[in-house]
């Protein structure tokens, strides 16, 4: 099995999704169902990495005539087979407005500079009607899971208690990435353009423990799923965030 290091641009941008594991799985069974894409015809991935979640959204849509994503890193965007004119930001997506039934942005606007522009540029190009899927990091996650700058070096990994902090500290250790409240990220979607279609807080999949230590792992996953239905999802480690373009009246 191949182990990818951090790229370069780890800090800044994130990682993409390398491999496709039960994890990814589950989150894209949960994109078809509330992006509804047995019926979408254009779909849209807004920073897509490697491409992995555009090629199986693409699989589930039966009706698709048109599937595109964006991406900002150049040698991301060459590993997925981009086109040159899909070397983009979030800010600034060169698509007219209401041309996709479907846009997901997964774990991207906590990485760009605006994450507000960004979120009115994603409900501009949807279709009235359309969806928009979109997940990021949530602040009550006890981790920080993009690692921390510390003495001016960056520290790739999994970070206790930073989220927790007062903001103007956290961000200090982690200016390279925002982290999100409920109430945070509805307010990027709030506006007469949109409405919240639904809105939850996701459990990893602990796909490293179930392939390492498989008995545990079943036992982890299975009780942190159960807690998705519980109040204690609000420390879950993802928000799922579902939002509508508004039909023009």
């Amino acid at each position: 099995m191949t182990v990818h290091q951090p790229s370069r641009h780890a800090a800044r941008l994130g990682e993409p999704s390398y491999v496709w594991r039960a994890g990814q799985e589950r989150r894209l069974a949960m994109i078809a169902h509330w992006g509804r894409l047995e019926h979408a015809r254009a779909i849209l991935d807004v920073g897509t990495g490697l491409g992995l979640y555009l090629a199986r959204m693409a699989a589930l849509a039966p009706r698709l005539e048109r599937a595109v994503g964006t991406e900002y890193e150049f040698e991301r965007a060459q590993e997925a087979n981009l086109r040159n004119d899909a070397l983009v930001s979030a800010e600034l997506l060169p698509f007219p407005s209401d041309s996709f039934d479907v846009v997901l942005s997964h774990e991207v606007l906590e990485h760009v500079t605006d994450d507000v522009v960004a979120a009115r540029e994603i409900v501009r190009v949807l279709r009235p009607g359309g969806r928009a899927i979109i997940f990021v990091p949530n602040r009550w996650w006890p981790f920080e899971t993009h690692g921390i700058y510390w003495r001016g070096d960056y520290q790739f990994g999994n970070i206790f208690g930073v989220n927790y902090l007062p903001l103007p500290i956290r961000n200090r250790f982690a200016p390279h990435v925002r982290t999100y409240s409920g109430s945070a990220l509805r307010r990027l979607f709030e506006g007469a353009q949109s409405e919240i279609v639904h809105h939850t807080q996701l459990f990893p999949g602990y796909d490293n423990v179930v392939q390492r230590r498989p008995a545990l792992g079943r036992i982890v996953r299975a009780t942190s799923y159960a807690l998705e239905r519980t109040p204690l999802r609000v420390v879950g480690l993802s928000h799922l965030l579902v939002v509508q373009k508004r039909s023009r009246v």
